[in-house]
C-alpha cells in the first residue's frame, strides 16, 4: 500500500499512547450503557438510571468494548495526540447495534463508531458492504493492519474488523494537517484506531 510507511509511523506514535489502556469495563464516562439513541455528554460522570424494567440496562446497551471509544482512555489519547489542555467534548449514541461517539474538536468533528454484529460472519458482511460503499477505499496491508481486515476510505477515515465488531474512525471533517505534528487526517484516524484495537486485544 502506498501509505504503508505513513501507517507504520502512525503505529509507532500510537504505541506511545497505550500506557493508559485499561479494561473495557472502565470505559465511557457519561455514556455508560445507554438504552436509547439519545446522546450523552462523555465528559460527565456516568449515572445508572432506573429503566423501569426488570432487565438490566447493560443487556440493552452497547458492549463494554464499544463504550471504550468514548471512554477516558480514548479521550486521553486524543488529548495527547492533539496537545489539548482539556479532554474534548463528546456525545454518544446507541441505535441499531451501532455505538457512535462524536468528538467536537476546534478544527471539526471527529467520529468513532463501533458496529456490533451477531457473529464474525455477519460482521464481515457489514465490513465488506462499508468498503464497497466507500468506492475507492484502499486496503491497509502488512504490519499496518495488525492482522485484521482494514481499509482506508477517501479523505481520512479508517475501518478495522475484529471478531464481531467493526471499528470506524472518521477524521474527514478535520483539516489537512492535524495536531502539533501536522499529520494527515487519515494518519490521525489510524493512530487512534490502533490504540483502541490494542486495548481490545489486551482486554477482550
Amino acid at each position: 500500500m502506498k501509505y504503508q510507511n505513513s501507517w507504520l509511523a502512525a503505529l509507532a506514535a500510537a504505541s506511545l499512547l497505550l500506557s493508559g489502556c485499561a479494561a473495557a469495563g472502565a470505559a465511557a464516562p457519561g455514556a455508560a450503557a445507554p438504552t436509547a439513541s439519545e446522546t450523552h455528554a462523555a465528559g460527565h460522570t456516568g449515572e445508572q438510571h432506573d429503566t423501569g424494567t426488570d432487565a438490566p440496562a447493560a443487556a440493552e446497551g452497547p458492549p463494554e468494548a464499544a463504550q471504550m471509544v468514548c471512554g477516558k482512555e480514548t479521550q486521553d489519547n486524543i488529548s495527547s495526540s492533539l496537545a489539548l489542555s482539556a479532554a474534548p467534548h463528546s456525545v454518544s449514541s446507541w441505535a441499531d447495534k451501532l455505538f457512535t461517539c462524536t468528538y467536537h474538536l476546534a478544527e471539526g468533528s471527529f467520529v468513532i463508531s463501533v458496529k456490533e454484529s451477531a457473529d464474525p460472519a455477519a460482521a464481515r458482511q457489514y465490513f465488506d458492504a462499508l468498503q464497497s460503499e466507500a468506492g475507492d477505499a484502499a486496503p491497509i496491508q502488512g504490519l499496518a493492519n495488525l492482522g485484521f481486515p482494514a481499509y482506508e476510505a477517501p479523505r481520512g477515515s479508517v475501518v478495522f474488523l475484529k471478531d464481531n465488531m467493526t471499528l470506524s474512525v472518521d477524521a474527514t471533517d478535520l483539516p489537512g494537517a492535524v495536531g502539533p505534528n501536522s499529520v494527515t487526517p487519515a494518519a490521525f484516524a489510524y493512530q487512534i484506531a490502533t490504540t483502541i484495537l490494542a486495548c481490545w486485544t489486551e482486554h477482550p
